[in-house]
């Protein structure tokens, strides 16, 4: 477990970039921002937060002595509940929904992407953890839904920079 508790927090250093680049974007530009590029910067920092709270989890519950199954089932659950819980409140806010629409119609391969290439691809491991289905293989699949979902905040991050530089050189 140490070698996961260094990459745990590493991840969690890592993902904390994330926030702290969203954060910074949101303050710099706050009085020419745009719906949809605040809709790309809370995505950014919610998805890093996400990560940071998520990497910690096995660290802060594996010093009750928990390990095997009995730390990465709760993990993978708590990680899940926290994923799900960001999507419905993200999806509530009617301009959210509207910008996932517009996006989605933009550009269906982005969607597309996202959703079936990072998001799924990013849970199922951790409905494999909860199962039990292959317990040798727990601590992986709790990696691999955490750098899945760096890869998110990373892939958002990308659309806001590129949707800035395409909105400057449109002007």
């Amino acid at each position: 477990m140490a070698e996961d508790v260094n990459l745990l927090v590493a991840i969690a250093e890592i993902a904390g970039i994330f926030v702290g680049f969203g954060a910074l974007i949101s303050v710099t530009r706050r009085s020419e921002i745009e719906v949809a590029s605040l809709g790309l910067i809370r995505a950014v920092v919610t998805i890093g937060l996400v990560v940071v709270v998520a990497a910690l989890i096995p660290v802060g519950l594996s010093r009750y002595g928990l390990t095997g199954h009995a730390l990465w089932a709760p993990c993978s659950f708590i990680f899940l509940l926290l994923i799900w819980g960001v999507i419905v409140l993200s999806l509530r806010q009617p301009e959210n929904r509207r910008l996932m629409n517009t996006r989605t119609q933009a550009n269906p391969a982005m969607a597309v992407f996202f959703w079936f290439l990072l998001e799924v691809p990013m849970q199922v491991p951790l409905v494999l953890t909860i199962l039990g289905a292959y317990p040798h293989l727990e601590p992986a699949f709790y990696i691999t839904a955490l750098a899945l979902n760096l890869f998110e905040a990373a892939f958002v991050l990308a659309q806001l920079v590129y949707s800035q530089s395409s909105a400057a050189s449109a002007e």
